[in-house]
Protein backbone atom coordinates (compact mmCIF):
# COMPACT_ATOMS: atom_id res chain seq x y z
CA UNK A 1 0.00 0.00 0.00
CA UNK A 2 2.88 2.37 1.28
CA UNK A 3 4.64 1.62 -2.56
CA UNK A 4 1.70 2.55 -4.07
CA UNK A 5 0.83 5.61 -2.59
CA UNK A 6 4.98 6.85 -3.29
CA UNK A 7 4.17 6.17 -7.08
CA UNK A 8 1.31 7.75 -7.36
CA UNK A 9 3.13 10.98 -5.48
CA UNK A 10 5.61 10.67 -7.94
CA UNK A 11 3.20 10.62 -10.79
CA UNK A 12 1.64 13.66 -9.23
CA UNK A 13 4.82 15.20 -9.42
CA UNK A 14 6.00 15.21 -12.90
CA UNK A 15 2.02 15.91 -14.09
CA UNK A 16 2.77 19.09 -12.15
CA UNK A 17 6.04 19.65 -13.53
CA UNK A 18 4.99 19.33 -17.22
CA UNK A 19 1.81 21.21 -16.07
CA UNK A 20 4.14 24.04 -15.32
CA UNK A 21 6.45 23.87 -18.65
CA UNK A 22 3.21 24.03 -20.49
CA UNK A 23 1.72 26.78 -18.53
CA UNK A 24 5.24 28.85 -19.15
CA UNK A 25 4.97 28.48 -22.59
CA UNK A 26 1.25 29.04 -23.07
CA UNK A 27 1.66 32.53 -21.29
CA UNK A 28 5.16 33.58 -23.32
CA UNK A 29 3.45 32.73 -26.67
CA UNK A 30 0.26 34.23 -25.39
CA UNK A 31 0.01 36.93 -22.90
CA UNK A 32 3.89 37.83 -24.02
CA UNK A 33 3.60 38.01 -27.59
CA UNK A 34 3.30 42.12 -27.52
CA UNK A 35 6.23 42.75 -24.95
CA UNK A 36 8.58 40.47 -27.21
CA UNK A 37 7.61 42.01 -29.94
CA UNK A 38 8.52 45.15 -28.07
CA UNK A 39 11.69 43.85 -26.77
CA UNK A 40 12.90 42.80 -30.36
CA UNK A 41 12.43 45.94 -32.09
CA UNK A 42 14.26 47.34 -29.07
CA UNK A 43 17.08 44.90 -29.57
CA UNK A 44 17.51 46.36 -33.11
CA UNK A 45 17.29 49.74 -32.18
CA UNK A 46 19.89 49.81 -29.35
CA UNK A 47 22.63 47.18 -31.19
CA UNK A 48 25.04 49.23 -30.08
CA UNK A 49 24.66 47.68 -26.94
CA UNK A 50 23.25 44.74 -27.35
CA UNK A 51 25.62 43.16 -29.62
CA UNK A 52 29.16 42.27 -29.17
CA UNK A 53 31.42 44.94 -30.68
CA UNK A 54 33.62 43.03 -33.14
CA UNK A 55 37.62 43.53 -32.32
CA UNK A 56 39.36 45.57 -33.96
CA UNK A 57 42.66 44.44 -36.53
CA UNK A 58 46.30 46.54 -36.02
CA UNK A 59 49.43 46.71 -38.17
CA UNK A 60 52.81 47.11 -36.46
CA UNK A 61 55.01 49.74 -36.38
CA UNK A 62 58.44 48.22 -36.06
CA UNK A 63 60.14 51.16 -36.03
CA UNK A 64 58.59 52.41 -32.65
CA UNK A 65 57.39 49.51 -31.65
CA UNK A 66 53.79 50.95 -32.21
CA UNK A 67 50.38 49.82 -33.70
CA UNK A 68 48.08 51.40 -36.36
CA UNK A 69 44.35 50.45 -36.65
CA UNK A 70 43.24 48.81 -39.84
CA UNK A 71 39.94 47.37 -39.06
CA UNK A 72 37.36 48.60 -36.70
CA UNK A 73 33.74 48.90 -35.19
CA UNK A 74 31.62 52.69 -35.52
CA UNK A 75 28.97 53.39 -34.48
CA UNK A 76 26.39 54.72 -37.01
CA UNK A 77 22.46 55.97 -36.73
CA UNK A 78 20.00 54.82 -38.65
CA UNK A 79 16.54 56.47 -39.04
CA UNK A 80 13.50 54.33 -39.36
CA UNK A 81 9.61 53.66 -38.94
CA UNK A 82 7.09 51.37 -36.82
CA UNK A 83 4.10 51.10 -39.08
CA UNK A 84 2.30 49.16 -36.37
CA UNK A 85 2.90 52.47 -33.85
CA UNK A 86 0.88 54.85 -35.89
CA UNK A 87 -2.45 56.28 -35.20
CA UNK A 88 -2.79 58.32 -38.14
CA UNK A 89 -0.80 56.93 -41.09
CA UNK A 90 -1.46 59.72 -43.80
CA UNK A 91 0.10 62.07 -40.90
CA UNK A 92 2.99 59.53 -39.66
CA UNK A 93 3.91 59.76 -43.70
CA UNK A 94 3.65 63.50 -44.19
CA UNK A 95 5.98 64.08 -40.93
CA UNK A 96 8.31 61.62 -42.06
CA UNK A 97 8.55 63.14 -45.81
CA UNK A 98 9.24 66.58 -44.02
CA UNK A 99 11.70 65.52 -42.04
CA UNK A 100 14.05 62.83 -44.02
CA UNK A 101 13.06 63.31 -47.63
CA UNK A 102 11.05 60.41 -48.71
CA UNK A 103 8.54 61.03 -50.92
CA UNK A 104 4.61 61.96 -49.97
CA UNK A 105 3.72 58.36 -51.83
CA UNK A 106 6.51 56.26 -50.70
CA UNK A 107 6.33 57.09 -46.76
CA UNK A 108 1.85 56.61 -47.13
CA UNK A 109 2.38 52.97 -48.60
CA UNK A 110 5.01 52.30 -45.59
CA UNK A 111 2.40 53.62 -42.90
CA UNK A 112 -0.17 51.50 -44.28
CA UNK A 113 1.36 48.40 -43.27
CA UNK A 114 -0.59 48.09 -40.27
CA UNK A 115 1.76 45.32 -38.69
CA UNK A 116 5.01 46.06 -39.96
CA UNK A 117 6.85 45.97 -36.60
CA UNK A 118 10.46 48.12 -38.08
CA UNK A 119 11.42 49.06 -42.13
CA UNK A 120 14.40 50.97 -42.52
CA UNK A 121 13.96 54.17 -43.90
CA UNK A 122 17.35 56.26 -44.14
CA UNK A 123 20.86 54.32 -43.46
CA UNK A 124 23.35 56.98 -43.71
CA UNK A 125 21.17 60.74 -42.45
CA UNK A 126 22.49 63.61 -41.77
CA UNK A 127 22.76 65.89 -38.75
CA UNK A 128 20.12 67.85 -40.11
CA UNK A 129 17.91 64.50 -40.58
CA UNK A 130 18.50 63.38 -37.37
CA UNK A 131 17.83 66.52 -35.56
CA UNK A 132 14.43 66.25 -37.23
CA UNK A 133 13.19 63.34 -36.19
CA UNK A 134 14.18 64.21 -32.70
CA UNK A 135 12.38 67.32 -32.47
CA UNK A 136 9.42 65.12 -34.05
CA UNK A 137 9.20 63.25 -31.03
CA UNK A 138 6.85 60.89 -33.32
CA UNK A 139 7.19 56.88 -31.72
CA UNK A 140 6.36 55.78 -35.25
CA UNK A 141 9.23 57.62 -36.56
CA UNK A 142 12.95 57.07 -35.00
CA UNK A 143 16.41 56.48 -34.60
CA UNK A 144 18.72 53.30 -34.46
CA UNK A 145 22.00 52.65 -33.81
CA UNK A 146 24.57 49.76 -35.70
CA UNK A 147 27.88 48.47 -35.76
CA UNK A 148 29.52 48.96 -39.00
CA UNK A 149 32.74 47.55 -39.61
CA UNK A 150 35.00 50.11 -41.39
CA UNK A 151 38.82 49.90 -42.57
CA UNK A 152 40.25 53.20 -41.97
CA UNK A 153 43.28 52.96 -44.94
CA UNK A 154 40.85 51.60 -47.55
CA UNK A 155 42.86 49.32 -49.80
CA UNK A 156 45.81 48.82 -48.04
CA UNK A 157 46.36 45.30 -47.03
CA UNK A 158 42.70 44.46 -48.32
CA UNK A 159 43.39 41.06 -49.62
CA UNK A 160 45.10 40.20 -45.64
CA UNK A 161 42.18 41.40 -44.11
CA UNK A 162 38.87 40.20 -45.59
CA UNK A 163 35.90 41.91 -45.35
CA UNK A 164 33.39 41.49 -42.79
CA UNK A 165 30.35 39.85 -45.11
CA UNK A 166 27.22 38.05 -44.61
CA UNK A 167 26.63 34.24 -44.11
CA UNK A 168 22.58 33.99 -44.64
CA UNK A 169 21.68 36.87 -42.27
CA UNK A 170 24.64 36.47 -39.76
CA UNK A 171 27.21 38.70 -39.91
CA UNK A 172 30.60 37.06 -40.58
CA UNK A 173 34.26 37.34 -41.62
CA UNK A 174 34.63 36.74 -45.14
CA UNK A 175 38.19 36.24 -46.75
CA UNK A 176 41.96 36.35 -45.05
CA UNK A 177 42.01 37.76 -41.07
CA UNK A 178 38.32 38.13 -40.78
CA UNK A 179 37.57 34.80 -41.80
CA UNK A 180 40.23 32.66 -40.28
CA UNK A 181 39.37 34.54 -36.75
CA UNK A 182 36.33 35.23 -37.43
CA UNK A 183 35.64 33.33 -33.43
CA UNK A 184 38.36 35.70 -31.84
CA UNK A 185 36.75 38.66 -33.45
CA UNK A 186 33.55 38.21 -32.76
CA UNK A 187 33.39 36.82 -29.65
CA UNK A 188 31.77 34.00 -30.04
CA UNK A 189 34.28 31.76 -27.36
CA UNK A 190 31.85 33.15 -24.75
CA UNK A 191 28.24 31.21 -24.59
CA UNK A 192 25.80 31.68 -22.30
CA UNK A 193 23.31 28.58 -20.72
CA UNK A 194 19.90 29.05 -20.77
CA UNK A 195 17.39 26.49 -20.28
CA UNK A 196 17.24 24.71 -23.51
CA UNK A 197 20.74 24.61 -23.83
CA UNK A 198 24.00 27.02 -24.48
CA UNK A 199 23.68 29.80 -27.15
CA UNK A 200 25.50 32.96 -28.79
CA UNK A 201 26.10 35.40 -26.13
CA UNK A 202 24.45 38.56 -26.36
CA UNK A 203 25.42 40.68 -23.89
CA UNK A 204 26.97 43.71 -24.41
CA UNK A 205 30.87 43.17 -25.06
CA UNK A 206 33.23 42.94 -27.44
CA UNK A 207 35.49 40.85 -29.30
CA UNK A 208 39.67 40.22 -29.28
CA UNK A 209 41.68 42.56 -30.49
CA UNK A 210 44.48 40.97 -32.78
CA UNK A 211 47.86 42.71 -33.77
CA UNK A 212 49.43 41.56 -37.11
CA UNK A 213 53.21 41.10 -38.05
CA UNK A 214 52.64 43.28 -40.95
CA UNK A 215 54.73 46.68 -40.49
CA UNK A 216 52.66 49.22 -42.21
CA UNK A 217 55.80 50.80 -43.41
CA UNK A 218 57.27 47.87 -45.32
CA UNK A 219 53.39 47.01 -46.33
CA UNK A 220 52.96 50.70 -47.69
CA UNK A 221 56.35 50.67 -49.84
CA UNK A 222 56.02 47.01 -50.86
CA UNK A 223 52.18 48.28 -52.40
CA UNK A 224 53.83 51.72 -53.84
CA UNK A 225 56.12 48.88 -55.63
CA UNK A 226 53.69 46.55 -57.11
CA UNK A 227 51.54 49.24 -58.32
CA UNK A 228 54.36 50.28 -60.10
CA UNK A 229 55.43 47.28 -61.59
CA UNK A 230 51.81 46.46 -62.87
CA UNK A 231 51.65 49.68 -64.28
CA UNK A 232 54.81 49.26 -66.21
CA UNK A 233 54.74 45.92 -67.57
CA UNK A 234 50.82 45.77 -68.11
CA UNK A 235 50.44 42.49 -65.96
CA UNK A 236 47.46 40.54 -65.19
CA UNK A 237 48.18 40.57 -61.51
CA UNK A 238 50.69 40.62 -59.14
CA UNK A 239 52.36 39.80 -55.63
CA UNK A 240 54.99 41.05 -53.28
CA UNK A 241 55.89 39.06 -49.91
CA UNK A 242 58.84 40.06 -47.18
CA UNK A 243 59.44 37.31 -44.46
CA UNK A 244 61.49 37.49 -41.77
CA UNK A 245 63.35 34.47 -41.91
CA UNK A 246 64.26 34.38 -38.29
CA UNK A 247 60.56 33.29 -37.27
CA UNK A 248 58.60 32.89 -40.71
CA UNK A 249 56.21 36.07 -39.79
CA UNK A 250 55.23 37.96 -42.72
CA UNK A 251 56.22 41.56 -42.89
CA UNK A 252 54.09 42.42 -46.28
CA UNK A 253 52.39 40.91 -48.32
CA UNK A 254 50.60 42.85 -51.38
CA UNK A 255 48.25 41.44 -54.04
CA UNK A 256 46.83 43.35 -56.97
CA UNK A 257 44.60 43.61 -58.31
CA UNK A 258 43.11 44.60 -54.93
CA UNK A 259 39.55 46.41 -53.16
CA UNK A 260 38.42 48.10 -50.78
CA UNK A 261 36.89 46.36 -47.96
CA UNK A 262 34.71 49.40 -47.00
CA UNK A 263 32.97 49.10 -50.66
CA UNK A 264 33.06 45.37 -51.69
CA UNK A 265 30.07 44.48 -53.06
CA UNK A 266 31.53 46.93 -56.32
CA UNK A 267 34.32 43.99 -56.81
CA UNK A 268 34.56 41.18 -58.61
CA UNK A 269 35.10 37.55 -56.59
CA UNK A 270 38.27 37.46 -58.13
CA UNK A 271 39.82 40.51 -56.59
CA UNK A 272 39.04 38.99 -53.35
CA UNK A 273 41.84 36.20 -53.97
CA UNK A 274 44.71 36.76 -52.05
CA UNK A 275 47.35 35.17 -54.38
CA UNK A 276 49.87 34.71 -52.04
CA UNK A 277 48.36 31.88 -50.17
CA UNK A 278 45.51 30.80 -52.65
CA UNK A 279 47.21 30.64 -56.26
CA UNK A 280 49.42 28.24 -57.94
CA UNK A 281 52.07 28.81 -60.28
CA UNK A 282 55.84 26.97 -62.02
CA UNK A 283 57.94 29.14 -60.64
CA UNK A 284 60.65 28.43 -62.94
CA UNK A 285 63.89 28.82 -62.77
CA UNK A 286 63.77 30.64 -58.89
CA UNK A 287 63.16 26.77 -58.00
CA UNK A 288 66.96 25.84 -59.23
CA UNK A 289 68.36 26.38 -55.68
CA UNK A 290 65.92 24.24 -54.23
CA UNK A 291 67.12 21.36 -56.22
CA UNK A 292 70.71 22.13 -55.63
CA UNK A 293 70.67 22.99 -52.37
CA UNK A 294 69.54 19.00 -51.82
CA UNK A 295 72.15 17.82 -53.86
CA UNK A 296 75.12 19.44 -51.54
CA UNK A 297 73.06 18.39 -48.86
CA UNK A 298 73.38 14.63 -49.74
CA UNK A 299 77.26 15.81 -50.68
CA UNK A 300 76.50 14.49 -54.36
CA UNK A 301 78.02 17.71 -55.81
CA UNK A 302 79.85 20.82 -54.60
CA UNK A 303 79.52 24.53 -55.97
CA UNK A 304 82.88 23.70 -57.56
CA UNK A 305 81.32 20.43 -59.60
CA UNK A 306 81.44 20.50 -63.31
CA UNK A 307 79.88 18.98 -65.97
CA UNK A 308 79.57 19.63 -69.60
CA UNK A 309 76.67 21.31 -70.72
CA UNK A 310 75.91 20.62 -74.20
CA UNK A 311 72.96 23.00 -74.29
CA UNK A 312 69.93 20.03 -74.26
CA UNK A 313 69.15 16.51 -72.70
CA UNK A 314 67.63 14.14 -74.27
CA UNK A 315 65.36 11.93 -71.93
CA UNK A 316 62.16 9.61 -72.85
CA UNK A 317 62.02 10.72 -76.32
CA UNK A 318 62.13 14.44 -74.89
CA UNK A 319 64.74 17.36 -76.08
CA UNK A 320 65.09 19.52 -72.96
CA UNK A 321 67.14 23.30 -73.91
CA UNK A 322 68.54 25.47 -71.84
CA UNK A 323 66.25 28.42 -71.77
CA UNK A 324 68.61 30.53 -74.54
CA UNK A 325 69.18 27.19 -76.42
CA UNK A 326 72.57 27.48 -76.19
CA UNK A 327 75.87 25.30 -75.06
CA UNK A 328 78.00 26.75 -72.07
CA UNK A 329 80.76 24.04 -71.85
CA UNK A 330 82.29 23.20 -68.82
CA UNK A 331 80.55 24.56 -66.25
CA UNK A 332 80.33 24.93 -62.17
CA UNK A 333 77.30 24.34 -60.35
CA UNK A 334 77.72 27.86 -59.40
CA UNK A 335 77.72 28.54 -62.86
CA UNK A 336 74.35 26.91 -63.28
CA UNK A 337 72.34 29.12 -60.57
CA UNK A 338 74.35 32.50 -62.44
CA UNK A 339 73.61 31.84 -66.11
CA UNK A 340 70.20 29.63 -64.91
CA UNK A 341 71.17 26.13 -66.92
CA UNK A 342 68.42 23.90 -66.68
CA UNK A 343 70.71 21.19 -68.33
CA UNK A 344 73.07 22.23 -65.16
CA UNK A 345 69.71 21.73 -63.10
CA UNK A 346 68.87 17.99 -64.54
CA UNK A 347 72.40 17.17 -63.59
CA UNK A 348 72.15 17.61 -59.91
CA UNK A 349 68.79 16.22 -59.27
CA UNK A 350 70.30 13.02 -61.52
CA UNK A 351 72.94 12.85 -59.17
CA UNK A 352 70.55 13.25 -55.96
CA UNK A 353 68.06 10.55 -57.30
CA UNK A 354 64.65 10.64 -58.24
CA UNK A 355 63.76 9.79 -54.39
CA UNK A 356 65.81 11.80 -52.50
CA UNK A 357 64.54 14.85 -54.69
CA UNK A 358 61.05 14.11 -54.09
CA UNK A 359 61.74 14.03 -50.38
CA UNK A 360 63.30 17.13 -50.42
CA UNK A 361 60.80 18.72 -52.33
CA UNK A 362 58.48 17.68 -49.14
CA UNK A 363 60.68 18.60 -46.75
CA UNK A 364 60.66 22.06 -47.78
CA UNK A 365 57.10 22.53 -47.75
CA UNK A 366 55.81 22.00 -51.48
CA UNK A 367 52.79 19.72 -52.07
CA UNK A 368 51.08 20.92 -48.65
CA UNK A 369 49.91 23.73 -46.78
CA UNK A 370 52.30 25.80 -44.73
CA UNK A 371 49.66 26.25 -41.91
CA UNK A 372 49.68 30.26 -42.15
CA UNK A 373 46.76 31.84 -40.21
CA UNK A 374 44.50 33.40 -43.85
CA UNK A 375 41.58 31.33 -45.03
CA UNK A 376 41.66 29.38 -47.78
CA UNK A 377 45.57 28.20 -48.25
CA UNK A 378 46.10 26.31 -51.19
CA UNK A 379 48.59 22.85 -51.11
CA UNK A 380 50.03 23.74 -54.24
CA UNK A 381 50.85 20.58 -56.75
CA UNK A 382 53.76 18.66 -57.15
CA UNK A 383 51.45 15.21 -58.06
CA UNK A 384 53.33 14.41 -61.42
CA UNK A 385 55.97 13.44 -59.43
CA UNK A 386 54.59 10.91 -58.15
CA UNK A 387 53.72 8.94 -61.01
CA UNK A 388 57.83 7.85 -61.50
CA UNK A 389 58.38 9.32 -64.57
CA UNK A 390 61.84 10.71 -65.36
CA UNK A 391 60.66 13.12 -67.72
CA UNK A 392 58.55 14.89 -64.29
CA UNK A 393 61.45 14.56 -62.35
CA UNK A 394 63.87 16.57 -64.91
CA UNK A 395 61.44 19.39 -65.70
CA UNK A 396 60.52 19.32 -61.78
CA UNK A 397 64.39 20.28 -61.47
CA UNK A 398 63.96 24.00 -63.00
CA UNK A 399 60.84 24.46 -61.95
CA UNK A 400 58.47 23.53 -64.72
CA UNK A 401 55.55 20.52 -64.48
CA UNK A 402 55.37 21.42 -60.47
CA UNK A 403 53.09 24.16 -58.98
CA UNK A 404 53.61 26.03 -56.08
CA UNK A 405 52.23 29.27 -53.98
CA UNK A 406 54.46 32.20 -53.48
CA UNK A 407 53.79 31.99 -49.61
CA UNK A 408 55.77 28.14 -50.35
CA UNK A 409 58.39 29.55 -52.30
CA UNK A 410 59.47 31.93 -49.97
CA UNK A 411 59.21 30.29 -47.02
CA UNK A 412 61.46 27.48 -48.70
CA UNK A 413 63.70 30.59 -49.82
CA UNK A 414 63.25 31.72 -46.07
CA UNK A 415 64.86 27.84 -45.07
CA UNK A 416 68.09 28.32 -47.15
CA UNK A 417 68.86 31.67 -45.89
CA UNK A 418 68.28 31.13 -42.24
CA UNK A 419 70.55 28.15 -41.78
CA UNK A 420 68.24 25.49 -43.11
CA UNK A 421 65.51 25.71 -40.14
CA UNK A 422 61.36 26.09 -42.20
CA UNK A 423 59.00 27.96 -39.80
CA UNK A 424 55.37 28.04 -40.08
CA UNK A 425 54.67 31.42 -41.63
CA UNK A 426 52.11 33.51 -39.43
CA UNK A 427 49.96 37.02 -39.65
CA UNK A 428 49.30 37.42 -36.83
CA UNK A 429 51.98 38.49 -33.81
CA UNK A 430 49.24 38.88 -30.82
CA UNK A 431 46.07 38.65 -29.38
CA UNK A 432 44.27 40.97 -26.72
CA UNK A 433 41.33 39.00 -25.53
CA UNK A 434 38.43 40.83 -23.92
CA UNK A 435 39.68 40.83 -20.68
CA UNK A 436 42.70 42.64 -21.16
CA UNK A 437 45.03 39.33 -21.31
CA UNK A 438 47.48 39.78 -24.21
CA UNK A 439 48.80 36.43 -25.67
CA UNK A 440 52.09 36.58 -27.98
CA UNK A 441 52.41 33.81 -31.07
CA UNK A 442 55.57 31.62 -30.92
CA UNK A 443 57.07 30.41 -33.96
CA UNK A 444 56.59 27.07 -34.43
CA UNK A 445 59.69 25.44 -35.93
CA UNK A 446 58.48 22.75 -38.79
CA UNK A 447 61.49 20.93 -39.45
CA UNK A 448 65.25 21.51 -40.82
CA UNK A 449 65.34 20.19 -44.65
CA UNK A 450 68.87 21.04 -45.34
CA UNK A 451 72.03 21.05 -43.04
CA UNK A 452 73.72 24.68 -41.54
CA UNK A 453 76.84 23.96 -43.47
CA UNK A 454 74.45 23.53 -47.08
CA UNK A 455 72.50 27.03 -46.19
CA UNK A 456 76.11 28.52 -45.63
CA UNK A 457 76.94 26.96 -49.21
CA UNK A 458 74.07 27.72 -51.36
CA UNK A 459 74.08 31.59 -50.01
CA UNK A 460 77.31 32.39 -51.15
CA UNK A 461 76.32 30.58 -54.99
CA UNK A 462 72.84 32.63 -54.49
CA UNK A 463 75.07 35.88 -53.96
CA UNK A 464 77.34 34.86 -56.81
CA UNK A 465 74.33 35.25 -58.84
CA UNK A 466 73.57 38.68 -57.90
CA UNK A 467 77.02 39.86 -58.48
CA UNK A 468 78.09 37.85 -61.57
CA UNK A 469 74.05 37.54 -63.12
CA UNK A 470 71.70 40.34 -62.64
CA UNK A 471 73.06 43.20 -61.14
CA UNK A 472 70.36 45.48 -61.36
CA UNK A 473 69.70 43.85 -57.82
CA UNK A 474 72.83 44.93 -56.60
CA UNK A 475 73.06 47.45 -53.19
CA UNK A 476 75.95 48.95 -53.12
CA UNK A 477 78.44 47.59 -49.44
CA UNK A 478 75.84 44.57 -48.92
CA UNK A 479 75.94 40.98 -49.73
CA UNK A 480 72.47 40.42 -51.65
CA UNK A 481 71.29 36.88 -52.75
CA UNK A 482 68.83 35.84 -55.49
CA UNK A 483 67.43 33.80 -58.20
CA UNK A 484 65.00 34.81 -60.67
CA UNK A 485 62.46 33.00 -62.57
CA UNK A 486 60.58 33.16 -65.79
CA UNK A 487 57.83 30.22 -66.52
CA UNK A 488 56.02 29.74 -69.43
CA UNK A 489 51.88 29.15 -68.29
CA UNK A 490 50.51 26.21 -69.16
CA UNK A 491 47.95 26.11 -71.63
CA UNK A 492 44.25 24.75 -70.54
CA UNK A 493 44.13 22.72 -73.42
CA UNK A 494 48.14 20.96 -72.84
CA UNK A 495 51.45 21.88 -73.18
CA UNK A 496 52.29 25.65 -72.45
CA UNK A 497 51.13 28.92 -74.14
CA UNK A 498 53.32 32.24 -75.33
CA UNK A 499 52.26 33.80 -72.07
CA UNK A 500 54.73 33.89 -68.79
CA UNK A 501 54.97 34.20 -65.23
CA UNK A 502 58.11 36.34 -63.62
CA UNK A 503 59.37 35.96 -60.45
CA UNK A 504 62.33 36.72 -58.24
CA UNK A 505 62.90 35.75 -54.49
CA UNK A 506 66.19 37.21 -52.72
CA UNK A 507 67.47 38.04 -48.84
CA UNK A 508 69.79 40.47 -47.53
CA UNK A 509 72.38 41.12 -45.67
CA UNK A 510 72.90 37.22 -47.45
CA UNK A 511 75.25 35.99 -44.98
CA UNK A 512 73.33 36.93 -41.73
CA UNK A 513 69.72 37.85 -43.16
CA UNK A 514 67.11 39.92 -41.84
CA UNK A 515 64.46 39.80 -44.18
CA UNK A 516 63.51 37.81 -47.44
CA UNK A 517 61.81 39.20 -50.44
CA UNK A 518 59.35 37.71 -53.73
CA UNK A 519 58.07 39.22 -56.31
CA UNK A 520 55.70 37.84 -58.83
CA UNK A 521 54.04 39.07 -61.80
CA UNK A 522 51.42 37.02 -64.02
CA UNK A 523 51.78 38.35 -68.10
CA UNK A 524 53.67 40.92 -67.92
CA UNK A 525 53.96 42.60 -71.28
CA UNK A 526 56.88 43.79 -73.64
CA UNK A 527 59.63 42.12 -71.95
CA UNK A 528 61.04 38.14 -71.97
CA UNK A 529 62.41 37.72 -69.05
CA UNK A 530 62.31 38.38 -65.10
CA UNK A 531 66.06 39.28 -64.90
CA UNK A 532 64.86 42.43 -66.33
CA UNK A 533 61.60 43.56 -65.29
CA UNK A 534 62.37 42.67 -61.72
CA UNK A 535 65.44 42.42 -60.35
CA UNK A 536 65.55 46.17 -60.34
CA UNK A 537 63.12 46.24 -58.13
CA UNK A 538 64.01 43.62 -55.83
CA UNK A 539 67.45 45.88 -55.51
CA UNK A 540 64.91 48.55 -54.25
CA UNK A 541 63.18 47.08 -51.77
CA UNK A 542 66.29 45.73 -50.47
CA UNK A 543 67.59 48.80 -50.09
CA UNK A 544 64.86 50.39 -48.20
CA UNK A 545 65.07 47.71 -45.98
CA UNK A 546 68.71 47.96 -44.99
CA UNK A 547 67.75 51.21 -44.10
CA UNK A 548 64.86 50.63 -42.37
CA UNK A 549 66.14 48.09 -40.34
CA UNK A 550 69.39 50.49 -39.78
CA UNK A 551 71.33 47.58 -41.17
CA UNK A 552 75.22 48.35 -41.46
CA UNK A 553 77.05 47.79 -44.45
CA UNK A 554 78.52 44.30 -44.97
CA UNK A 555 81.16 44.88 -47.21
CA UNK A 556 83.47 46.98 -48.15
Amino acid sequence: MLSRWRVNIFLISILLAWGLVFYRLFYLSYFQHDAFIKTAETQYQNQKSNLVKRGSIYVSDLSNGEKELVATQKTYAFIYAIPKESKDPALSAQKLSETVGVSADQALKLFEKKDDPFEIVERNPSEAQLDAVRSLNFKEIAIGYEERRVYPKGNFLSQVLGFLGFEGDERTGQYGVESFYNDWLSGNDSTDSSFFGKKKSLTAGRGDDIILTVDKNIQLFAEEELGYLMKKWDSVSGTIIIQDPRDGSIMAMAGSPSFDPNNYGQYRLEDFTNKSVQEIFEPGSSFKPITLSGALDQKKITPETTYFDSGEVDIAGYKIKNFNEKSFGTQTMSQVLEKSLNTGAMFAEEKLGDKNFLNYIINFGFGQTSGIDLAVESAGDISNLYFGRKINFATASFGQGIAVTPLQLINAYSALANGGRLYKPFIVRERTKSSGESVKTQPELVGTPISERTSSQIKAMLVKVVENGFDKAVVRGYDVAGKTGTAQIASKTGGYSEEFVHDIVGFAPAFDPKFVVLIKLEKPKGIKFASDSLSPSLGKITKFLLNYFQIPPTKQ
